[in-house]
């Protein structure tokens, strides 16, 4: 049974970590750049005033298709957002995976 719930675990660590590992083959190597460049940070600051007033809008008064297009916009924003700050994203299965073996060596 012990073996059984070990190979269980390293299944699941591969599962967790496999996804993350194939997606960094194809990432070039540009980690040295942490900074974010003055253009980026200004469109970073138009960003973030147009969620603002996006989020001071008096939804109830527009159409369904108003409301899509906004909807459409923060998306669209929100992916910009990203990927202009960038940042460092752990998944959740490895959390658990973490979590599990810290509990496990404890």
């Amino acid at each position: 049974m012990k073996k059984l719930s070990q190979l269980l675990m390293c299944l699941m660590l591969f599962t967790a970590v496999a996804p993350s590992l194939a997606e960094a083959k194809g990432l070039k190597n540009d980690t040295d750049n942490t900074e974010i460049s003055a253009e980026d940070q200004a469109r970073l600051s138009e960003i973030d005033t147009r969620v603002a007033e996006i989020k001071e809008m008096d939804f109830s008064e527009m159409t369904k298709a108003e409301k899509k297009e906004i909807r459409n916009e923060l998306k669209s924003l929100n992916k910009e957002s990203k990927q202009l700050a960038g940042g460092v994203y752990i998944s959740v299965g490895a959390i658990i995976i973490i979590l599990l073996i810290i509990l496990l060596l404890t």
